[in-house]
């Protein structure tokens, strides 16, 4: 296949044009590098510009035979959505809007989309499954759900056939520590607890140790970005071999909580991992964890990299080498 991955130097976009040369497919790529690294995509081509401009667009599509489309490229900070939706708005939704009239206008397809479980908000059901009610808690989930409705709208309306794949919390870095999470500024809790173990960066916040979890601490479903890249690549297929537009929900369906993760990374790294308690954040649930089986009955994915340590091997590899020598 030739494939063209919107946001393919950012952190899951570079894994899966990884995977994709992997597989003997041509990629295309195009990223405005406002948070991605040209270096982080192992091969490809990549045109340097936004997805949302449309003469970009209509000369890709025009030049290029794709068999798909793969869409990374979104803004993904939570608190910044909620001081300044317009932005994500526009970037999240509008641009998107461009993207897929380009698509339609000149017949190409099909399209993958990267969603996120932020569209469900509060769980009201443990582990998620795809019919839970979706009500997003911010700017940001409103955002991806407003662009999963836009999808199902055009599949209605014009055949255009797309998989919204809603992942949970993506972790760790390619085992061979060729590429990895470089986000500025970083928000997850691996990276964010690694550099912290390193001296990189101040004492990890954990917020709040009074959950009802087995430790007090929330409890997260991690999954693997190789696991997440091999999913899109699934996804696209399903579609090509006439699978219908759906979404499909990504996970272990496993949580492990804050204090598990710090314990596993102090066990993996040797180093102690310096916090300071903090109350507990607006909009934070007890427990996320998912129901994939969906995903594993449809797409035929099964994750390669469940387990936690091997999560945060793979992290830590790459931090280190990130790092350089010490």
């Amino acid at each position: 296949m030739k494939v063209l991955v919107i946001g393919g130097c950012g952190y899951i976009g570079s894994h899966l044009v990884s995977r994709l040369l992997t597989n003997g497919h041509n990629v295309l790529i195009i990223d405005d590098l406002s948070s991605g690294y040209a270096d982080s995509a192992l091969g490809g081509e990549i045109q340097v510009g936004d997805f949302g401009d449309r003469k970009l667009l209509d000369l890709v599509f025009t030049k290029n035979n794709l068999d798909g489309v793969v869409h990374f490229a979104s803004l993904i900070q939570v608190s910044e959505s909620v001081v300044d939706p317009a932005k994500y708005y526009y970037t999240n939704v509008s641009k998107t809007l461009t993207l897929l009239q380009a698509m339609k206008d000149h017949n190409v397809g099909p399209l993958i989309f990267s969603s996120t479980a932020a569209v469900f908000g509060e769980p009201v059901d443990i582990p998620i499954t795809e019919v839970h009610p979706t009500s997003p808690l911010n700017p940001y989930g409103a955002s991806k759900l407003m662009v999963e409705q836009m999808l199902r709208d055009f599949d209605l309306a014009y055949g255009f056939r797309s998989v919204s794949l809603r992942y949970f919390n993506a972790a760790g870095a390619d085992p061979e520590a060729r590429i990895g999470e470089r986000h500025e500024p970083e928000t997850h809790l691996i990276p964010i607890a690694l550099q912290a173990a390193m001296g990189k960066r101040p004492a990890l916040k954990v917020f709040g140790r009074d959950y009802d979890t087995c430790d007090g601490t929330c409890v997260r479903d991690y999954i693997h970005v190789d696991d997440l890249a091999c999913a899109h690549l699934l996804a696209l297929e399903y579609l090509n071999k006439g699978g219908q537009t759906t979404a499909f929900n990504l996970g272990n369906g496993e949580g492990f909580s804050v204090q598990q993760v710090l314990e596993t990374i102090e066990k993996v790294t040797g180093l102690q991992v310096p916090t300071i308690d903090a109350p507990r954040r607006d909009g934070d649930p007890a427990r996320l964890v998912a129901d994939a089986s969906a995903a594993r009955k449809y797409l035929g994915w099964r994750p390669n990299y469940s387990e936690l340590e091997t999560i945060i091997q793979h992290a830590w590899a790459w931090e280190q080498k990130r790092s350089g020598p010490t």
